[in-house]
């Protein structure tokens, strides 16, 4: 009977000792010491003097690479616009359509009822002309479709595309040539300069033109 006792003493412990193993690939590893400790590191270094000085300074250095960056990608663009008497004679599409086949990318585009007040900044270098108030007057008449157009030497290519400012004098196959005769109702502008093309953007798109990528611009560059 003794021993008899002892095996079954033996055999309750031995249960005992299994009851209290838990499996390992019952068990799941969670790490919310660590996650918690790193948590907690990032919120004292940002809230510190140190964390909020180094912030700062790193700050203006990563703006400066984003801007070196932006001018390094740029490319020239220009403000091209279908005056009143253009979108009055249905040309806008036959304009854009010749920006689009020479291979220049168009990053903003609106019909537009121009105020007074964007009509004289935009024509200021003219104001001391005695035509001025009559031009201003002639660009907010009607809708304008107001465009840009980016892309290698678009300013001076846009300039010959469009034709010289007398139609009569302007070449047949540009804008000009083939659709106008009269000075005053030269059908559409162009800017003429790199630094009138950002001047004149600014001013008819402050809220900026698109950024996209044009397929095509590998056929069009080597």
């Amino acid at each position: 009977m003794q021993l008899s006792a002892q095996r079954n003493a033996s055999a309750a412990t031995q249960r005992s000792s299994r009851a209290s193993v838990v499996p390992m690939c019952s068990m799941r590893v969670t790490p919310f010491v660590a996650r918690s400790s790193q948590n907690q590191l990032r919120s004292t270094f940002s809230s510190s003097t140190a964390g909020r000085q180094l912030q700062a300074s790193a700050a203006p250095r990563t703006a400066a690479r984003r801007s070196v960056r932006a001018l390094a990608v740029r490319a020239e663009i220009s403000y091209v616009m279908v005056k009143p008497d253009g979108v009055q004679r249905g040309l806008v599409g036959d304009i854009i359509s010749r920006f689009e086949r020479k291979g220049f990318k168009l990053v903003g585009l609106k019909l537009y009822q121009t105020p007074k007040d964007v009509a004289e900044e935009h024509y200021k270098e003219l104001s001391s002309k005695p035509f001025y108030g009559k031009l201003v007057e002639y660009i907010v008449s009607g809708p304008v479709v107001a465009m840009v157009w980016e892309g290698s030497g678009v300013v001076a290519s846009a300039r010959k595309l469009i034709g010289a400012t007398n139609p009569l004098a302007a070449e047949p196959g540009t804008i000009r040539g083939d659709f106008a005769i009269e000075v005053g109702r030269n059908i559409v502008h162009g800017s003429d300069s790199v630094e009138n093309g950002e001047r004149e953007t600014a001013l008819w798109f402050p809220e900026g033109v698109q950024s996209w990528d044009q397929t095509m611009t590998p056929w069009l560059k080597e």
